[in-house]
């Protein structure tokens, strides 16, 4: 499943958990969704910042 797919997926079961509750099935679903959605932000996080190259102003004086 794709972090679009995550998000639309939880965004569902946020509406339907403010308008009429959400099952036990849907609360685990919800919390393992919400679980792998971090993950997936942590991870391309570091993936960024260890692709972060600095630049040295040595070269400018």
């Amino acid at each position: 499943m794709e972090n679009d797919q995550y998000i639309n997926r939880i965004n569902e079961l946020a509406r339907k958990a403010k308008s009429e509750g959400l099952t036990d099935e849907e609360l685990e679903e919800r919390n393992e969704l919400r679980k792998r959605y971090i993950n997936a932000f942590k991870s391309n996080l570091r993936n960024q910042l260890e692709n972060i190259k600095f630049v040295d102003d040595e070269n400018k004086q």
